[in-house]
């Protein structure tokens, strides 16, 4: 059973949407469940998150913990941001049922891959990949934290 917080954010998003501007646009998925979740940021001078949103394709939780994430991390810095846990999601939505946690380690890492993209297009980098875990290959602004996730 979802709690009441989880149906607010599922039925009310927060932040739904792409964010005109941004600078920093992660996507990650789970091959496994199907959910895929982007991630907007648009981020200041000052590395603070001035704005941002997300698009999520998948289940109630799925929804419900990217819009809380959005929530958490508004108008934080860049670190702060990174600090993020699924956990830290988890508690804010009052908790989810087992089977749906791993919907919010989709909403963390979401987030991180919009921070690793907005520096990466700060130092220039190519932000051209093949995302083994959304099952897309195609050029998309996403970035990985680590190369396990990208087919070889």
């Amino acid at each position: 059973m979802y709690t009441e917080k989880v149906m607010d954010h599922f039925s009310n998003p927060r932040n739904m949407g792409e964010v005109e501007g941004a600078n920093g646009v992660g996507m990650v998925g789970n091959a496994k469940c199907g959910d895929i979740m982007q991630m907007f940021l648009k981020i200041n001078d000052e590395g603070i998150i001035e704005d941002v949103g997300f698009k999520t394709f998948g289940c109630g939780a799925a929804v419900a913990t990217s819009s809380m994430a959005t929530e958490l991390i508004k108008g934080k810095s860049i670190d702060e941001a990174l600090n993020l846990t699924n956990s830290a999601v988890v508690e804010a939505l009052e908790g989810l049922p087992p089977a749906k946690l791993h919907c919010s380690v989709l909403a963390e890492e979401a987030v991180k891959a919009a921070i690793d993209n907005y520096y990466a297009r700060k130092e220039g980098r190519d932000i051209e990949c093949t995302c083994a875990d959304c099952g897309h290959d195609h050029e998309h602004e996403h970035a990985h934290e680590d190369d396990e996730s990208e087919e070889a």
